[in-house]
């Protein structure tokens, strides 16, 4: 890996543009159709319990194909398999849309949500490997552009519907123009193969963190002490119960993050124009609010984090998701519930990549399992959030199941123990 000193060769800049195109893209494919939620949702005739149902479809592809994406970034590159999988994403979400029975929905989402699980893999993976040609980290910005590619989405969304566009046309041309985009920017991708680097030693958590986390989460301490980074060279079978918590713990942190996105993507839109009689363009401003504030969260969120440690931005955030979503709901207005939501955004920005981060540092397993394992089980969120919300909303009002966004903050109030405190300098 080149010093941080160095400055990237030009071929590492078009790569790096490239790779943001990439998240950009991957961003805005699935947005483009969320605003065009509550139309589905009236034109298929879904109560809110199985319109949940079906857009549970999505995650349950992600979750059926993940354990695919690793083979197949192995066989074709991490490159061509974000660019392929971009391709099949994009068509899942065109076929969605145009859709004219609840079957056919379903078996479009569950296509596209597979190929969006494989395409976040090999995004991810090519991000990495330029990251590690700069030598310093870059991979935040790129999520950044995922969440700003999400704005940029939902706002085509919203525009189209003032504009009187049709579903169709606005989702053909869309998808269309973001995969040629996709198309466009393997050009600039690192060529050869996926190389891939030990890991730093500096990244490994000290016996202090290890075991404050653990305390955190049980309230109890083990006398015979945390266990070691370096571990026997023969692979365990299953965890040891201090990692198992641990990774419990950021499992629920991360979730919490994910859980409060599903909400704005899921049930914005529909909340603000069925509950509250917004009109569709002003309904889909929910999830542009949630997104544009998770775009803010993030770009700023290393700073803050080098400053005073992810433990307490997470804590933060924690309490601000969970004011600002509850007083919407306890005051429901048009302008209050989009504030709340970009509230909620902006609390959560920085959760994922706190526990992605967390999770790649815990001691005695292989590099990346932990990693994989927290970013498995955080998919099951994305699974079990649209239809448990949309069974609240059936029995008590989709008033009452939103209240699983506070509750995500208070979650994380709760649990963000097990991240990294402000390290002394």
């Amino acid at each position: 890996m080149r010093g941080s000193a160095s400055r990237p060769t030009t071929a590492e800049r078009r790569a790096r543009a490239a790779v943001a195109a990439l998240f950009l893209t991957n961003g805005a494919l699935f947005a483009n159709l969320i605003p065009r939620f509550p139309q589905i949702k009236a034109d298929l005739e879904l109560g809110n319990a199985a319109y949940g149902l079906a857009v549970a479809a999505f995650p349950a592809g992600a979750v059926a194909a993940g354990l695919l994406a690793g083979p197949v970034v192995r066989r074709l590159g991490s490159a061509r398999t974000a660019v392929a999988g971009t391709l099949v994403t994009a068509a899942g979400v065109l076929a969605a849309a145009l859709a004219p029975s609840v079957g056919l929905f379903v078996a479009a989402f569950v296509v596209g949500g597979a190929a969006d699980a494989i395409t976040d893999v090999g995004q991810n993976t090519h991000g990495l490997r330029v990251q590690r040609r700069y030598g310093r980290s870059i991979i935040n910005t790129f999520h950044a552009l995922w969440s700003i590619g999400a704005v940029l989405g939902g706002g085509m969304a919203a525009a189209a519907i003032a504009l009187g566009v049709g579903r169709g046309v606005h989702l053909a041309v869309a998808t269309g123009g973001f995969s040629l985009l996709a198309l466009l920017a393997l050009r600039w991708c690192l060529p050869g193969a996926d190389e891939r680097d030990p890991p730093s030693a500096a990244d490994a958590p000290t016996a202090q963190e290890v075991e404050a986390a653990t305390v955190t989460v049980t309230g109890t301490t083990d006398p015979a002490g945390p266990p070691a980074v370096t571990r026997p060279r023969r692979p365990r079978r299953g965890l040891p119960t201090r990692t198992s918590l641990v990774v419990a713990a950021l499992v629920l942190v991360a979730s919490s993050g994910t859980l409060v996105e599903d909400a704005g993507s899921t049930w914005a839109a529909v909340y603000l124009s069925t509950s509250l009689g917004a009109p569709a363009a002003v309904a889909a401003t929910g999830f542009v609010a949630l997104v544009g504030a998770q775009t803010v969260g993030r770009l700023l969120g290393d700073v803050l984090v080098d400053r005073f440690g992810e433990r307490a931005v997470a804590r933060t955030g924690g309490l601000v998701a969970a004011a600002g979503m509850g007083l919407a709901l306890a005051v429901p207005t048009v302008p209050g519930t989009v504030a709340g939501f970009a509230a909620a955004g902006l609390g959560v920005a920085t959760l994922v990549p706190a526990a992605m981060h967390q999770a790649d540092k815990l001691p005695g397993l292989r590099p990346g399992t932990g990693l994989a394992l927290v970013s498995w089980l955080m998919r099951l969120s994305f699974l079990l959030s649209p239809p448990l919300v949309g069974l609240v909303a059936d029995a008590a009002g989709l008033r009452v199941g939103l209240l699983v966004v506070p509750l995500a903050g208070l979650t994380v109030l709760a649990l963000s123990g097990v991240l990294e405190p402000r390290r002394r300098r």
